[in-house]
Formats: structure tokens, sequence, C-alpha cells
């Protein structure tokens, strides 16, 4: 099915405040309220992103830092940190890439994709949402642990 701009934004809009929605109950492995759409790490240069298109969706620890020493430092210690990541997340199969192009910027990122799913497709949405959910929550309890050693 085609859809306008528009109304593409508007099913995708509709799905990140339902998935807000569906998320707003669980609190952080330290009991706080997190707006886990928009997950702070509270890092300056490290965020934990989720998108989701007509193809995939994808869950990420991007880092974004403009200096790109300390953006390579903070790389190399989710490097030393990647038995604790596969752990917590229960996987070993997330893409490393030291250094990529994503939206005209150079960054580092840690991430996993699931193919076949489409974000105007409805029906897909609790596929996504079961993907995306377990992820971020494992990846707050990991950061719990280890933000202390990005300070």
């Amino acid at each position: 099915m085609a859809y306008t701009r528009e109304e593409a934004s508007k099913i995708t809009q509709s799905f990140w405040t339902s998935f807000g929605r569906y998320m707003q109950p669980v609190t952080s492995v330290d009991g706080l309220p997190v707006n886990w759409i928009n997950y702070k790490t509270g890092i300056n240069g490290i965020s934990f992103k989720m998108d989701a298109d007509r193809d995939q969706a994808m869950i990420m620890i991007q880092l974004s830092h403009s200096n790109t020493e300390l953006r390579h430092a903070h790389y190399e210690q989710l490097v030393q940190l990647k038995a604790m990541l596969e752990e917590a997340l229960g996987e070993d199969d997330w893409l490393w890439k030291a250094d990529r192009e994503l939206n005209g910027r150079i960054v580092s990122t840690v991430s996993k994709s699931l193919e076949g799913v489409n974000i105007l497709r409805q029906t897909d949405w609790p596929t996504i949402i079961s993907f995306l959910k377990p992820r971020i929550i494992a990846l707050d309890a990991l950061w719990s642990t280890v933000k202390h050693s990005f300070e």
C-alpha cells in the first residue's frame, strides 16, 4: 500500500506514541521513570537509539562525539565490555562498527536489526515492540552497571 509522506509520518508517530505508552509503566533498573524512546545515558555523545522503517527495526548504541579520539576511546571501552553486553542481552550477534557514516556524520555504533518488518503495517507493531522492548531494558540494566566507567 502506498502512503503519502504525511500519512507515513502520522503512522510512524502513532507507533512511537503507542510504544512510549506501552513502556511508560516500566521503570529503569534503578527504579526511576525513564523516557525509553529518548533514552538519556547522561554521557555526552553516547546514546541508545531505536528506529523502524518500511524494511526493518533497529536498536543501537550510538557514539557520536565530534572528538574522534574520545569517540574511539568510548568505542574501545564498549569493546572491552563486549562479553558483559552479550550476557546482558543474551545475544552475541550485534554488529560492531568503529566508524560509519550516519546522517552525514561519522559515528561508532553497536547495533542489531530485525529485517522484514514494516512500521507502516500495524500488524507488525507487536513484532517490532517485542524486538525493541527487551533490548532497551537490557541496555538500561547494563548501563546502570557500566556508566561510571564512561564518566
